[in-house]
């Protein structure tokens, strides 16, 4: 099984806590992205959070928020499962499957972010159709009861 670092997108594009939610919007759009890591500033590198597309649908659209005056902080979420890039492939992929999330934030031991990786990453650089058709299922599965 491939390790976390060989499947990743290394040096994401990455936003700061203190940052207008419309620059973030305007940064998934030029970079065509669905999900942003929010590092604690350039110098540290340390990841804080994570803003997604659908937070700004949700959060900013639905509750008619101006995105110009909204800070990344106000939307963010704050509690991320990440791995490191050392970890074995199929953590990631159990961990994206198990709190079905798309994507996942690769750090290093100081909480650096050192890379992501998305469902696109896995379905196009590890040859293992059936293990990224179950992953997009669980994935995508509904919570509801």
């Amino acid at each position: 099984m491939k390790k976390c670092n060989e499947v990743m997108t290394k040096n994401p594009v990455c936003c700061r806590p203190d940052d207008m939610v419309a620059k973030v919007a305007q940064l998934m759009q030029s970079e065509n992205i669905g999900s942003i890591p929010v590092i604690e500033n350039e110098q540290t590198q340390k990841l804080v959070g994570i803003v997604t597309d659908r937070d700004l649908a949700l959060k900013i659209v639905a509750e008619g928020h101006d995105a110009k005056s909204t800070k990344v902080e106000a939307v963010m979420t704050r509690q991320i499962v990440t791995c490191r890039a050392g970890d074995d492939l199929q953590m990631a992929l159990d961990a994206m499957a198990e709190h079905q999330l798309r994507r996942i934030p690769i750090v290093d031991d100081d909480d650096k972010i050192v890379g992501i990786i998305a469902q696109a990453d896995v379905a196009t650089r590890v040859n293992l159709p059936e293990k990224t058709a179950t992953m997009v299922k669980e994935i995508s599965q509904s919570n509801a009861k």
